[in-house]
C-alpha cells in the first residue's frame, strides 16, 4: 500500500535528531515559555519576512488569537472562504463575528478576490484567505482591497509555510498570519502547535498577552486570555525540521511536477501554480466527476487518498444558521467538495512510488470508465 501520507519514514531519518533535542529540553526541564520557543519564533518570523512570531498551542489558537488582536468581536463579520477546514471560519465565530463566506476561484482553491469585493459592507472587519493545499491566494488583489476599504487582512498559512507570492513569502501580506504545525503538515510537531506572525509590534504584544490569560507579568492580568502556549518540546522538535524544510519542499515541488507529467494525459483536472504564487504542495490535489469511485479504484490498487474536503463550509451543520437569505451557493466550493482527491504527496515519497500512483491512476481510470 502507497499511503497518501507517512510521517514514520521522517521520523525515522530524523530519529537522532529529534531525540538530542527532546534531551536538551529535558535536561534544562524548562517546559513553558522558554529559549526554545524563543528561538523557534525568531526563526519562523525570518522565514516569513517579519519582525515577530508568538507560539501558540494550535493553528485554530493562532486563527482565535489574530482575530481577537485585531478587536473582531459581536457585529463584525470576516471574509473568509466557502472551501477550507473548519477552522478558518469557526475561529470567527469563536471571536464572537459572523463568517461571511465567499467562493474560491477553482484554478487555484483560494479566495475569489471579485467575490470578496462584493461582499463587503460597513461591518467588515477583515478579510481571511487561505492559503490551500499551499498555493497562496491573491495576495495582490487582497492586499489592495484590504487597504481600499480598510479592512485587516489575516493570512491563514496552516498549509504554505514556505510559499511565496510576487517573491514575498507568504505570511509578509498580512496585518497578521496564521501558521499551524500539526503533525502532517509541511513543518509537522509532534503533537499540536501553531503560531501568529506579524510585523506590527502592538499586534504580537496582543498576542503574547491573550495567548498567556491576558499576562505580560507574572500574576499581573490587564485582560480576558487563554491558555494557548507553544511548550518547549514541541519547539525543539520543530527546530530540527525547520532546517530540513528547504530539502522538503524543494522535494513536494519535485514530485508534483512529475504527477503532473505523468497525468498530463488523463481526464482530470490537475493542480496549476498560478504565477507570481509559488506552490509548496501541502497536498497534490486533483478534480474529478467520478471521484469516489476512483479513489476506491485506486485503494483496490494498494494506492491511499484522502478527501480534503467532502464537506465545503456553507454545507456544515455548523454554519447552516447564520442568517445568510438565501445561504450563499458557492458553486465552485461545492465541485470542490465533490471532486477533490488528494494523492500520496510527502517529500519522502520515492520515484518509483509516484509512477506506481500514476500507473494506477491510469487503470483506476480505465476501469471506471
Amino acid at each position: 500500500m502507497i499511503p497518501q501520507i507517512d510521517l514514520t519514514r521522517q521520523h525515522a531519518r530524523l530519529k537522532a535528531e529529534l531525540l538530542e533535542a527532546v534531551e536538551r529540553v529535558l535536561v534544562s526541564s524548562r517546559f513553558i515559555l522558554g529559549p526554545e520557543g524563543e528561538a523557534l519564533e525568531a526563526e519562523v518570523a525570518a522565514l516569513c519576512g517579519v519582525r515577530h512570531g508568538v507560539g501558540v498551542a494550535s493553528g485554530t489558537d493562532a486563527l482565535h488569537l489574530a482575530l481577537r488582536a485585531l478587536g473582531v468581536g459581536p457585529g463584525d463579520e470576516v471574509i473568509t472562504p466557502a472551501f477550507s477546514f473548519v477552522a478558518s471560519a469557526s475561529a470567527v465565530l469563536h471571536a464572537g463575528a459572523r463568517p461571511v463566506i465567499v467562493d474560491i476561484d477553482l484554478r487555484t482553491f483560494t479566495l475569489d478576490p471579485a467575490q470578496v469585493e462584493r461582499a463587503v459592507t460597513p461591518r467588515t472587519k477583515a478579510v481571511l484567505p487561505v492559503h490551500l493545499y499551499g498555493h497562496p491566494a491573491d495576495m495582490e488583489a487582497l492586499g489592495a482591497l484590504a487597504r481600499r476599504h480598510r479592512v485587516a487582512l489575516v493570512e491563514d498559512a496552516a498549509q504554505a509555510i514556505g510559499a511565496s507570492y510576487a517573491g514575498r513569502p507568504v505570511g509578509s501580506f498580512g496585518d497578521l498570519a496564521c501558521l499551524s504545525f500539526y503533525p502532517t503538515k509541511n513543518l509537522g510537531a509532534c503533537g499540536d502547535a501553531g503560531m501568529v506572525v506579524t510585523d506590527r509590534e502592538e499586534l504580537a504584544e496582543r498576542v503574547r498577552r491573550l495567548r498567556d490569560h491576558g499576562s505580560r507579568a507574572k500574576y499581573q492580568h490587564a485582560e480576558l486570555g487563554w491558555s494557548s502556549r507553544l511548550d518547549e518540546i514541541q519547539a525543539a522538535l520543530l527546530r530540527v525540521k525547520l532546517r530540513h524544510l528547504p530539502a522538503w519542499t524543494r522535494a513536494r515541488r519535485g514530485l508534483a511536477a512529475r504527477y503532473s507529467a505523468l497525468l498530463a494525459d488523463l481526464p482530470l483536472t490537475l493542480p496549476r501554480e498560478r504565477p507570481p504564487a509559488v506552490h509548496v504542495y501541502h497536498h497534490y490535489t486533483v478534480l474529478s466527476p467520478k471521484r469516489d469511485a476512483l479513489q476506491k479504484a485506486l485503494a483496490d490498487l494498494g494506492v491511499g487518498t484522502t478527501l480534503h474536503y467532502p464537506l465545503p463550509i456553507p454545507g456544515q451543520p455548523l454554519f447552516r444558521g447564520l442568517g445568510d437569505s438565501p445561504p450563499p451557493e458557492c458553486p465552485a466550493a461545492w465541485r470542490a467538495s465533490r471532486e477533490a482527491l488528494s494523492l500520496p504527496c510527502f517529500p519522502e515519497l520515492t520515484d518509483a512510488e509516484v509512477e506506481a500512483v500514476a500507473k494506477a491512476m491510469h487503470q483506476a481510470l480505465n476501469r471506471i470508465g
